[in-house]
């Protein structure tokens, strides 16, 4: 079978595997079974949680210093739905976020080896979509590499920045009452619209880069029933930082407290400069990406075949021929960045 068909194959396998996240083994037991068939490398499986491993595998298998890693994550977000294909396309979830990352970094690894080339790596962890709980824990084993190329659907060019990423949660309490005497109870949700709308008026930095920072109200929730004055509302905000988030986060407090407001911050990660090679497309990002969490396994680039745009959709997709330039570009990546 031709190397193309062997690797559309294997992204479809891979995409008909649920790896939503919390649920990545199966998907993680694939990618380890399949390089330990190919042979030449030393594959590790690093429990994150039970039935959740990250992936590790190096070559040469005995050892030695490491100039590159390649890495992305397994998990996706849901819902779940399997691979399909025709002649141009191959659909499905995680098809480019990031399965087709997977896929094309695995044949990049196969493809050097069989050229004979050693001191590289590749890192595939679980639950990037919502804690980073793998990356997390691969930063407290380090393999000594230079350099990590993280994969992300970046519509194959290198990132030059990266927007960070701030989240927190929201709680507003009240008191109960029967709706047709509202003096008699306190709305919780009242308390809470007043506290994202301050939110919604504070001023946001922009960068030059990076471009504005933005804020989503992605999550509400609350209430008992239409005829009760609702005593408990909640709300998940995510905030796309172009800057240290000190300052915003302190107006973002002032805000809340003066709607009475309860918040956590629940997690953060600064913007991100990074590194590009000769001969690649650059460009920005405004999503955010395991990198600030991996930052024990070197010098980070960021670059990955497909579109963001349809990431996370039900249209999720890559194009056949991105793909198998990927794979091309992950070997040149590996191969510039061992001479540097």
């Amino acid at each position: 079978m031709h190397n193309e068909d062997k690797l559309f194959r294997f992204l479809r396998e891979l995409v008909d595997v649920d790896s939503t996240t919390g649920h990545e083994g199966e998907a993680g037991d694939r990618v380890a079974a399949f390089l330990e068939r190919a042979g030449g490398f030393q594959v590790e499986r690093w429990p994150v949680e039970p039935g959740r491993v990250n992936v590790f595998a190096r070559r040469p298998p005995d050892g030695g210093p490491l100039h590159a890693v390649l890495s992305t994550h397994l998990d996706t977000v849901p819902p779940f739905f399997p691979s399909r294909e025709d002649a141009q396309t191959i659909y499905g979830r995680g098809a480019c976020d990031a399965k087709g990352i997977v896929a094309a970094m695995v044949f990049a690894a196969l493809a050097l080896a069989q050229a004979g080339e050693t001191g590289f790596g590749l890192l595939f962890v679980v639950g990037e979509e919502r804690n980073s709980a793998g990356a997390l824990a691969a930063n407290l084993r380090p393999q000594g590499a230079r350099w990590l190329i993280n994969g992300e659907p970046t519509e194959s060019r290198l990132i030059r920045a990266g927007k960070g990423v701030l989240r927190l949660n929201l709680r507003a309490h009240g008191r109960c009452a029967h709706s047709a005497y509202p003096e008699l109870g306190e709305s919780a949700i009242d308390k809470l619209l007043d506290g994202l709308a301050r939110l919604r008026r504070l001023p946001l930095p922009h960068d030059p880069l990076l471009g504005p920072t933005t804020l989503n109200i992605g999550t509400l929730r609350g209430g008992r029933a239409p005829n009760v004055i609702p005593d408990e509302a909640e709300a998940e905000v995510m905030i796309r930082l172009v800057e240290d988030a000190a300052p915003l986060k302190a107006g973002i407090a002032a805000a809340l407290a003066a709607a009475g407001v309860e918040h956590d911050f629940v997690l953060e990660f600064p913007p991100i400069r990074l590194e590009t090679a000769p001969g690649f497309d650059t460009g920005v990002v405004a999503f955010g990406t395991d990198i600030p969490n991996l930052t024990a396994w070197g010098r980070p680039v960021l670059f990955g075949p497909g579109s963001i745009h349809v990431a996370h959709t039900p249209d999720e997709r890559i194009a056949k021929t991105e793909l198998v330039a990927a794979v091309d570009a992950y070997v040149r990546l590996i191969r510039h960045f061992r001479d540097h």
